[in-house]
């Protein structure tokens, strides 16, 4: 008897495992889709408050009928826009914080910069101010040096513009190019 008591006590302590209590699981996961959705939500609200924040930007121009013979041409990634040396400070109005492919055309009249699933703009050569090689524009830091940022006024604001080319060095010769534009046109209108 004595042989038996000990097998009885081990049976007694055993219990069976835990089972799973699935409506509190399923009300974790409902609980959490409903917090990601609300985040996402206000996300997009902010998104559009700071679209009508920038309303009093005017129209994008677009580029000339006979846009006159390309100088350089860059195929990339267009990567936002920001409030000239603000490089947090995206501006979303009229698509300006779209990222997207993207093909640059310099020709003597300015910059065609032609978007996919975006809204194209054109920046006239009187509306550039800088080009520099840059490392971060609203959201994407790169090495230093690896983003082209143009400068340019549009409706009383200067505008800081950042590409990127599938080709990286190719950035150092529309720096060139862009900053002898430049010079060019303010040399010419203090005649």
């Amino acid at each position: 008897m004595t042989s038996v008591a000990p097998v009885i006590l081990l049976a007694a302590e055993r219990e069976s495992a835990q089972v799973t209590d699935w409506a509190a699981r399923v009300g974790w996961v409902v609980g959490l889709g409903l917090f990601v959705a609300l985040v996402y939500w206000l996300m997009r609200e902010g998104w559009k408050w700071r679209g009508t924040l920038q309303g009093d930007l005017p129209q994008l121009p677009t580029a000339p009928e006979p846009p006159g013979a390309a100088r350089l041409v860059l195929s990339g990634r267009y990567h936002g826009s920001t409030t000239a040396g603000q490089w947090l400070d995206r501006i979303v109005a009229h698509g300006l914080g779209t990222r997207s492919r993207v093909e640059l055309t310099l020709s003597e009249a300015g910059l065609d910069v032609v978007r996919s699933g975006a809204a194209d703009f054109f920046v006239p050569v009187a509306a550039l101010r800088e080009a520099r090689l840059d490392k971060g524009i609203a959201g994407k830091v790169l090495t230093e040096g690896g983003l082209l940022v143009v400068t340019w006024a549009h409706g009383g604001e200067l505008i800081d513009s950042g590409f990127r080319s599938d080709h990286a060095a190719e950035h150092n010769e529309w720096v060139e190019t862009l900053n002898d534009m430049i010079n060019k046109t303010e040399t010419e209108g203090a005649r």
